[in-house]
């Protein structure tokens, strides 16, 4: 199974700490693996800090009236693979192998107006086809296509479609099709 894989192309929390955050989904209200790409709520501080951590955030899973001010996973250490309960660093590099396993701090950014981020297709709940906008919905950690952006919510507008090149060692088949987004709101 593919994994989503982000870019951070052009973001406002690479200058901004307070965009950037700890955040773990393995609190009580809810645990479960977290793609790069998925967007979520931070609203809690974790109250059993995790070792090596001054503050962790308990992911909670979008809902409606509270769709703006969502968080995005953006882990960059994409060389651990995770194996059921197990976590081996180095093993493969490939970022579709890579996911923020549950129970795991890992890091979150807040996307920001302006801000350029690249995607796969893996972090939509369905295929873009013709939609031009991707934004965050009711229950779900994915983002939604759509023909526009829907009000008070967090909402990226695809500039165009790409390709992440992803060394494999093969010939011929590293490049996998991306879709570069501009935050328009949260």
């Amino acid at each position: 199974m593919a994994y989503s894989v982000l870019i951070k192309n052009a973001v406002a929390a690479t200058d901004v700490a307070s965009y950037n955050r700890y955040a773990v989904s393995g609190s009580t209200a809810i645990t479960v693996d977290i793609e790069n790409g998925w967007v979520f709520q931070l609203a809690t501080q974790n109250v059993t800090v995790a070792s090596g951590y001054s503050e962790v955030w308990d992911v909670q899973i979008p809902q409606t009236g509270s769709l703006v001010s969502l968080w995005m996973a953006g882990t960059q250490k994409a060389n651990i693979t995770t194996d059921g309960s197990l976590r081996y660093s180095g093993l493969n590099d490939d970022p579709r192998l890579f996911i923020n396993s549950g129970s795991y701090v890992f890091d979150a950014f807040k996307p920001m107006p302006g801000d350029i981020i690249t995607l796969t297709a893996d972090a939509f709940t369905s295929a873009i086809s013709s939609n031009t906008w991707l934004n965050a919905a009711n229950g779900v950690f994915t983002l939604t296509p759509g023909s526009a952006p829907t009000d008070d919510t967090l909402s990226l507008k695809l500039l165009v479609t790409t390709y992440i090149s992803i060394g494999s060692g093969a010939v011929d088949n590293q490049r996998v099709t991306a879709y570069k987004f501009v935050v328009t709101s949260n």
